[in-house]
């Protein structure tokens, strides 16, 4: 067999893994109604208000099975990362979680108001009654709150005003918001006070998906703050505005990093300890890792001012942007700003005699972090570099040399098309890469975006 054939093979095993994970949420949504109408949730049901107080039961469940799975899609488990990838599971994290909170509320208000109606109450006076049912409806309550408060600052045009550490902080919401609300699921929903079946059902799905988080986000980066014993050895600003972080520690093979992939970074220093940020290898040699970052909020903006020594906390590595997913023959790299740090790796660590092609955008040679070395690295191997400078035209290239990817690709069909730099540059470049004819499972494209 040869390695195109077995890359496929290997993407289309991703594929039906990806796929399968995505149906097994709609499944586990049936089954968790199928409980409930076989416990009883829907039989005694012959009036209006209880076929509503059935609908929102229902609502609940897949709002229970949707969160679940957005808490485990952010866990950085492994067995997600490797099939998915990190920025996959995040898309689909988010998308779930809108889902997820709209139903939350519908639930809410339906049970509110219909159960309002069996005590012969007002819906403001049946929220104040919390009391009469247990402290597991407050903190429902308070769970719903946050989660509408994260559902209002995910929204588009909210999210682009927040800087993104203040955005993170109260996203995190969600996850208090997810612990608030599982106890009112079992203390408080008949299909689980009886035990049996639903009640282990819900109990062993909860415990792989907030289990995953613990041991994945919260006990995994300490095990390596262990091991590896992280800190920083130098730190470069560069004049086009960027820094270079060189970190060294111990065993750093047993991380298993690729070019191409980054890792979630926190410094503990002063300011810093409490926020992890995305950041690209753009360099892995021995006992030192690499990364390059422009200063694009505050948290990149004050890697110029961490200290040699400082210790160093890590989660990853995470993403699929890496050599082992190609699918074709030819590699094109295709680069724009500080995008250019994940293409650098990636072309260090090309076999030789690769037929690669790199392409790097800039405004100007001086705003292209390291290009000098991306340059050294063409001219080892015997790649073929394409630079373009110059302001923007109408293409992704510039308005002196417009770009389109068959000027670098002549056999799109049997080329694997790497992308990363700004979100709306590099949705233009997918989008001419697929109208060339680049097959849709050999278009990658990282994010520089959150």
């Amino acid at each position: 067999m040869t390695v195109v054939q077995e890359r496929r093979r290997s993407a289309a095993r991703r594929r039906w893994w990806v796929d399968g994970l995505e149906a097994s949420v709609w499944l586990v949504a049936a089954t968790g109604i199928a409980l409930m109408i076989a416990s009883g949730g829907v039989s005694y049901a012959s009036s209006a208000p209880d076929w509503w107080y059935a609908c929102g039961r229902a609502f609940g469940i897949v709002a229970a099975v949707l969160m679940m799975a957005q808490v485990l899609l952010a866990s950085r488990a492994p067995w997600v990362e490797r099939a998915m990838g990190h920025d996959r599971a995040i898309a689909t994290h988010t998308r779930l979680g809108k889902f997820a909170i709209v139903l939350l509320v519908i639930h809410l208000v339906i049970m509110t108001t219909v159960t309002a109606t069996y005590d012969g109450r007002g819906v403001v006076q049946q929220v104040l009654a919390w009391p009469d049912y247990g402290w597991w409806m407050l903190a429902a309550l308070v769970a719903a709150t946050a989660f509408v408060v994260v559902l209002v600052t995910s929204l588009t045009a909210v999210r682009l005003r927040l800087p993104y550490e203040r955005w993170h902080g109260v996203h995190l919401a969600v996850y208090i918001g997810v612990a608030l609300a599982v106890p009112h699921q079992f203390l408080e929903g008949s299909t689980f006070r009886s035990g049996g079946l639903a009640w282990w059902f819900w109990a062993v799905l909860w415990m792989v998906s907030i289990g995953s988080f613990v041991v994945f986000r919260l006990l995994r980066p300490l095990l390596l703050h262990t091991r590896h014993r992280l800190e920083v050895e130098s730190v470069t600003p560069h004049p086009d505005g960027s820094t270079t972080v060189t970190i060294h520690g111990r065993n750093l093979a047993r991380l298993r990093a690729r070019g191409g992939q980054f890792f979630l970074w926190r410094f503990l220093a002063p300011g810093l300890t409490w926020q992890a940020h995305p950041y690209s290898i753009s360099a892995a040699a021995g006992e030192r890792l690499r990364i390059t970052a422009k200063a694009s909020g505050d948290g990149s903006a004050a890697l110029r001012h961490v200290s040699p020594g400082t210790r160093v906390m890590v989660e990853g590595p995470l993403g699929i942007f890496t050599h082992a997913h190609r699918t074709r023959e030819s590699l094109l790299l295709v680069a724009a700003g500080i995008g250019i740090t994940p293409v650098r790796a990636m072309l260090e660590e090309a076999a030789p005699g690769e037929d690669i092609t790199v392409v790097v955008r800039a405004r100007s040679r001086d705003e292209a972090p390291l290009l000098d070395e991306v340059e050294a690295l063409a001219a080892e191997r015997d790649v073929a570099l394409h630079v373009i400078v110059g302001p923007r035209g109408d293409t992704w290239g510039s308005r002196a040399h417009p770009a389109s990817i068959t000027d670098f690709a002549p056999h799109p069909g049997e080329t694997d098309v790497y992308i990363c730099g700004p979100r709306a540059w590099a949705r233009e470049v997918e989008a001419d890469a697929a109208a060339a004819g680049v097959a849709s499972d050999a278009i990658h494209r990282e994010e520089f975006g959150w």
